[in-house]
């Protein structure tokens, strides 16, 4: 008896290799065309130059990002703000802070924002549209509704208008903000994805070898349907970036205005930019170019993975 049942097991997951358009094989002939994809090549570089820079920016800043520096302090006039000068690669901000320290470190305020929101709202996207996808019937249908909801809002306007609700705004805000915008996306994507494959030959052979249901879910439907979510969760994390910054620019994110952000830094920079225009053109490059990278990156995974551009 056990045997039969491990040959019935075997039988399944050989179909499921066969039947889904994602399987390991797939995935390794994706992950070649992206090696000799050059957009692919320098989206993951400037990913990787952004992941790398944020978590060792605490340690590589050469002065304190929020110490007030007397050196450049005695400096600030009306109307003037020290540049760049010995010392101190792009001078000072408004306050007499190093400016080059604070850019540096808001790399990394603006990654965590980022990949804590995509997480956030990739958790719960997959369980609404996991639910949607495996139960169907009403339950599906009231999902898709309540998904419908959120996605006809414009995302930033959805976005600004929770942070906006919030009775303090902080980091945590903008994070359940922005993920609240990716959650329709995410659910919709995993619902169709698994939707895709109800009536595939392993899933009917499962079925009429009366293998239980949460079995078939979470052994073969649900793992075949992740790779267009991935795809998806590297494109979220762009535009994560960029709404993060738009809500700190807003001053609806973190209430600590000396804190090195990005968004903050840009929304602030503002007021200075006849002055010093370098106080708002850096914040805004770092912020383009990282959101780049992400883009470039996900979009070659994208066209990798589509069964159109195989050969």
């Amino acid at each position: 008896m056990t045997s039969m049942l491990k040959n019935k097991r075997d039988k399944i997951d050989r179909l499921a290799k066969e039947s889904t358009p994602v399987s390991r094989g797939v995935f390794a002939d994706a992950m070649r065309r992206m090696r000799r994809n050059p957009v692919a090549i320098t989206g993951a570089v400037i990913v990787l130059l952004f992941v790398v820079l944020s978590i060792i920016a605490p340690w590589l800043v050469p002065k304190d990002p929020y110490f007030r520096d007397p050196v450049l302090t005695e400096h600030l006039r009306a109307g003037s703000i020290p540049g760049a000068q010995p010392g101190y690669l792009l001078g000072s901000d408004e306050n007499g802070r190093d400016f080059f320290s604070r850019v540096l470190v808001g790399s990394q305020q603006s990654l965590i924002v980022g990949v804590m929101a995509t997480l956030v709202g990739l958790v719960f996207g997959m369980i609404i549209g996991g639910i949607a996808g495996a139960v169907g019937g009403w339950v599906d249908t009231a999902l898709m509704r309540f998904t419908d909801i959120l996605l006809s809002i414009p995302g930033l306007l959805l976005a600004v208008s929770i942070a906006a609700l919030a009775q303090k705004p902080s980091q945590v805000t903008v994070i359940v903000a922005v993920a609240i915008v990716s959650v329709p996306v995410f659910a919709r994507l995993l619902r169709g994805s698994m939707l895709s494959q109800r009536n595939s030959e392993y899933i009917l052979a499962a079925t009429s070898l009366g293998v239980k249901r949460t079995t078939i879910v979470f052994r073969h439907m649900l793992p075949n349907s992740l790779a267009p979510v991935i795809v998806q969760a590297t494109l979220t994390l762009a535009t994560s970036i960029i709404d993060a910054a738009a809500l700190s620019f807003l001053g609806l994110g973190d209430p600590d205005l000396d804190r090195a952000e990005w968004g903050a830094m840009l929304g602030k920079a503002q007021n200075y930019l006849e002055i010093k225009p370098e106080l708002a053109f850096y914040p805004a490059a770092g912020i383009i170019i990282a959101a780049l990278g992400f883009t470039l990156l996900g979009e070659s995974m994208r066209e990798a993975l589509d069964p159109k551009n195989r050969r």
